[in-house]
């Protein structure tokens, strides 16, 4: 497959609904809509100038790959994938369909959480923990040292789901009802959980230790739903892919020990180290986005099983 960047698609025949930071979002019909995945690519909530050669191709072929192993995991387990056949495309997407960045979805309602799953101290969660020995308020045991594995298994740390340009807040569990209502929140929580541990052990067999993730979910509007299905539990969005999760080489993991990653941390770390983090018009530079590249065909490879370009599946 060709080395391509698309930062902005257009699909003249399709009403656009919205531009998230990765994603572009069309209406087919009332009932599908279409994700398309660009190159786009963004830290502490800013989308910097240019974006990931290819990343939306590897980003949806990932996700496609999380929801096969989910719905074979977990049967009753609803996501907004379309099985074929799945309606036309205009010929102005057909591009983007042949760059493997399109998935046809169900349109949902989209819960204003993210449902974020923790195995390991790291990022936020380990910053959080050196100040106050929790986690999203979660107490945990004292003495944890950096990339450890939190014990007695993952955690749910949710957050809320800002709007454009504003900051998602870390919030404890017990906030989530007041957010989507009880029975959802308990839904939520348990799907998370299952799907992490489903993943942590999938990427293990790979080389790979999954971190943590987030994941989103949803509810099937009336419109685009069977009977039995309206108001259920949907996951939506991207699954474990490098941009909402943290994947590690397993030989180089050790607790106090910086692990290889290979996923959105190499980047936050240099926005970081050269203070650019959170400001508007950052370019990549070539030696970075180098880096970055090989990151995320490195995880696509461990994860699908052979180099991206490669046995690509429609």
């Amino acid at each position: 497959m060709a080395t391509t960047i698309v930062l902005e698609t257009s699909i003249p025949e399709l009403p656009l609904i919205s531009r998230g930071k990765v994603r572009d979002l069309y209406q087919i019909n009332d009932d599908t809509l279409l994700f398309i995945s660009t190159d786009r690519i963004s830290s502490h909530d800013v989308n910097l100038k240019n974006g990931v050669p290819n990343k939306g191709a590897i980003l949806n072929l990932i996700s496609a790959h999380w929801f096969r192993i989910f719905a074979d995991a977990l049967p009753s387990l609803r996501t907004h994938v379309l099985a074929p056949p799945t309606p036309p495309l205009p010929p102005s997407a057909e591009k983007y369909q042949r760059e493997q960045r399109c998935m046809p979805i169900r349109a949902c309602t989209i819960f204003p959480i993210e449902a974020i799953v923790r195995g390991y101290l790291a990022g936020s969660a380990w910053k959080e923990y050196r100040a106050a020995g929790t986690v999203h308020g979660i107490q945990l045991p004292a003495g944890l040292q950096e990339f450890e594995q939190i014990p007695g298994g993952p955690i749910y740390t949710p957050s809320t789901k800002a709007a454009a340009g504003q900051h998602d807040e870390n919030i404890h569990p017990d906030r989530v009802p007041a957010l989507i209502g009880a029975k959802h929140a308990q839904a939520v929580e348990e799907a998370a959980l299952s799907l992490y541990k489903i993943a942590h052990a999938h990427a293990l067999t790979r080389g790979l230790i999954l971190a943590d993730t987030k994941f989103e979910f949803g509810h099937c509007s009336a419109a685009a739903a069977a009977d039995d299905d309206d108001g259920a539990l949907m996951l939506v969005d991207e699954a474990v892919t490098p941009d909402s999760s943290r994947f590690w080489l397993r030989d180089s993991h050790g607790a106090g020990r910086m692990p290889q990653g290979f996923d959105k941390q190499y980047l936050r770390d240099w926005l970081v180290g050269a203070g650019l983090q959170g400001k508007e018009g950052v370019e990549i530079p070539a030696d970075v986005l180098e880096v970055l590249v090989r990151k995320y065909r490195e995880v696509f490879r461990r994860l699908l099983g052979h180099e991206f370009g490669v046995g690509l599946r429609s």
